[in-house]
């Protein structure tokens, strides 16, 4: 399994959509001429949740800006996020050119206000 990438998650993650580094989109499904694409992803429960990757279209701005949007609201809800948690996305290779996306999170562990550490969540 390779790491995509790991995210601490800051207010926009939590509240409206996931940004993500624009370096990393070529990991996940292609777009193929689009700006979205939906794809399905496990967690470690084993639950299979459908997320949305939305760009700019190219004609209107040449920065990506890749984002999950679809199904994201509903995950961070499930899992109770917060600002400050972190979720990680890595890609598994089941057969030549059949991919499995998977999503792990860990809470804050904050003392005084402040994160001290992550620890993971089986939920």
């Amino acid at each position: 399994m390779a790491i995509i990438v790991v995210k601490i998650l800051k207010q926009t993650d939590v509240k409206k959509r996931l940004t993500i580094p624009s370096k990393s989109l070529d990991c996940f499904p292609p777009l193929k001429g689009k700006h979205t694409v939906d794809f399905h992803v496990v967690d470690e429960s084993g639950r299979v949740w459908k997320f949305r990757i939305y760009t700019r279209k190219k004609n209107t701005n040449p920065y990506a800006k890749p984002v999950l949007t679809k199904g994201w609201r509903e995950f961070v809800c499930s899992k109770e996020l917060e600002v400050g948690d972190r979720v990680a996305f890595y890609i598994e290779e089941q057969k030549a050119g059949v991919f499995k996306y998977r999503v792990k999170v860990e809470k804050a562990v904050k003392i005084f206000g402040a994160v001290f550490a992550h620890k993971p969540t089986h939920s």
